[in-house]
């Protein structure tokens, strides 16, 4: 008496998962595959923790935090090994401090139109996830945010691979660049700026194939502790740089003078200028670099 005696077949059909109302969600809302918003997350793991830490997000919550959730369709995880760190700057960064923390970054791509949504669920799973002890706590969050996409600037006009390409494509490197503007009247005029009058003349002839640009949205009330609220929500643009070539063949030649050339317009500041290098999945290849 008492025993569950529901076949297999019964469970497979999602009987207690309300799996019914996924076809009723599937008929409503946009399913475009434009990346209207982004998560964007910088992490240190703690000293000694390194390989723990990689494997938790490679084996874990890469999928059960991230990739398995609605309307977040595309992903890809970026390492900072310390010959990369040393290459950062400027020395006193708004985002990271000492300027070499964060040496793993991931980057998901989010349904244009489906933030909401997104994150009602991703509240929902983080919840369930730390309640679960799936959590690894030896980590401190450096930078994350959600965002919204604002423009994305293309080195070679309408060839080669879209922004919603770029986390599948196999890109050799990575730059997050942080810029604020002098004040929040002051953002579009610098996303003006860098649109239409900077970047495509950086563009021109580099290894960098695009650049997506996206500005920091208020993390909800509700989220983990453990994760910082978002700051410069009204004054700060985050740019991606999607690389051909490894960032240390080019840094010198393409990366470097960054923040001059912002601070040459007059309209803001560079925060953070950061090369990254792709992680390889299921591997712990450059965990040992990162000290």
């Amino acid at each position: 008496m008492g025993e569950d005696t529901r076949s297999g077949e019964d469970t497979r059909r999602g009987e207690g998962t309300r799996s019914d109302v996924y076809a009723e969600l599937a008929a409503v809302g946009p399913y475009g595959v434009r990346p209207g918003h982004a998560l964007i997350t910088m992490v240190e793991p703690h000293p000694g923790h390194e390989f723990a830490y990689n494997r938790w997000y490679e084996d874990d919550h890469y999928y059960a935090g991230a990739m398995a959730m609605p309307w977040m369709y595309a992903g890809r995880r970026w390492v900072a090994t310390r010959e990369l760190q040393l290459l950062r700057y400027p020395e006193k960064s708004g985002i990271a401090e000492p300027v070499t923390a964060g040496c793993y970054l991931s980057t998901y791509w989010i349904t244009e139109g489906r933030y909401d949504d997104h994150m009602k669920w991703t509240v929902g799973i983080n919840k369930r996830l730390n309640r679960d002890g799936r959590v690894h706590r030896e980590r401190t969050h450096v930078f994350t945010a959600f965002q919204d996409h604002e423009a994305t600037v293309y080195r070679d006009g309408a060839a080669g691979p879209r922004d919603f390409h770029a986390l599948d494509h196999p890109y050799k490197g990575l730059v997050l660049e942080v810029v604020d503007a002098e004040g929040p009247r002051a953002r579009g005029e610098l996303l003006e700026w860098l649109r239409d009058r900077h970047l495509p003349g950086v563009l021109a002839g580099s290894p960098a194939a695009m650049v997506t640009v996206f500005r920091p949205t208020p993390l909800p009330g509700d989220r983990m502790t453990y994760v910082k609220q978002v700051e410069g929500v009204d004054t700060r643009l985050t740019l991606l740089w999607f690389l051909q070539e490894d960032p240390r063949e080019c840094w010198e030649a393409h990366f470097t003078g960054r923040d001059a050339a912002v601070a040459g317009s007059g309209l803001g500041r560079v925060e953070l200028v950061a090369p990254f290098i792709p992680t390889v999945p299921g591997t712990d290849l450059y965990a040992d670099q990162l000290r």
